[in-house]
């Protein structure tokens, strides 16, 4: 367990993807079994790197270069929008939930560069974790090459501090067009 003060409970990690669904119009994945094996994967990745990374996805177990799959990730909106679930289908909408309309693979949204990135460093990590077996795999950018940037929301204010704008505000609903960056420049005269 790496820094996780508290006990994560099966309970806990429902709680919260049931809070998350509620306070944005969604619900979780209707087959019990289903949504049990995607809850005990988001437990699992908690416990393993301190974050609940999402469980159908590759996790480096670095916080920076997983920012974007950590539940509920960042595509989750657009994707429940244009398909009627997220890509692991944790998260769907009312007609998929009942039944009226059926649960469909999504595809991957997330970039190939970031997906390139995390697995490169998940195999040097895995290489490390075995000195026995040399790996020829080396990441292509680090955490610390991750050029982070300030966004903020035209349309509200939301200010934010990473690599990309998010597809949507979490706290106005904007689409990621109207986030801009906001460029500092310092000049320490003395």
């Amino acid at each position: 367990m790496r820094g996780v003060g508290n006990l994560i409970t099966l309970e806990k990690v429902r709680q919260r993807a049931e809070s998350d669904a509620k306070t944005y119009g969604y619900y979780l994945h209707p087959d019990p079994d289903f949504l049990k094996d995607l809850l005990e994967g988001l437990k699992r990745n908690e416990e393993r790197y301190g974050y609940p990374s999402c469980p159908c996805r590759l996790a480096s177990g670095k916080f920076e270069l997983d920012r974007d799959i950590i539940c509920p990730c960042d595509y989750r909106d657009p994707d429940v929008q244009e398909y009627g679930a997220c890509y692991c289908a944790l998260y769907v909408r009312k007609d998929l939930y009942e039944g009226k309309t059926p649960i469909l693979p999504v595809p991957e949204r997330r970039p190939m560069e970031k997906q390139v990135r995390t697995y490169g460093t998940a195999v040097a990590q895995s290489a490390l974790e075995k000195p026995a077996e040399k790996a020829e795999v080396t990441p292509q950018e680090s955490a610390a090459e991750i050029k982070l940037k300030l966004w903020y929301c035209k349309q509200c204010g939301y200010v934010v501090f990473r690599e990309e704008p998010p597809y949507i505000c979490p706290i106005c609903k904007a689409k990621r067009e109207l986030f801009a960056e906001i460029k500092i420049h310092v000049d320490i005269r003395g």
